[in-house]
């Protein structure tokens, strides 16, 4: 997963985008944040469902 910094991070610009503006910056930072975060949750989660076994009783 993220880092707990960037995880930190992540959330703070979130907090703040629902308070006031973002500036261009931390927008931009945001969405790589926000980018890279998904791109783990995919990975870990494709990663889930690599290990599950599918069991048909009907075949057996």
């Amino acid at each position: 997963m993220l880092s707990k910094e960037k995880l930190n991070r992540l959330n703070a610009l979130a907090r703040k985008s629902k308070q006031c503006k973002l500036t261009d910056d931390e927008k931009k930072e945001q969405d790589l944040l926000r980018k890279e975060y998904l791109a783990k949750f995919r990975e870990s989660f494709k990663q889930q469902l690599d290990c599950i076994e599918i069991v048909d009783k009907k075949n057996c």
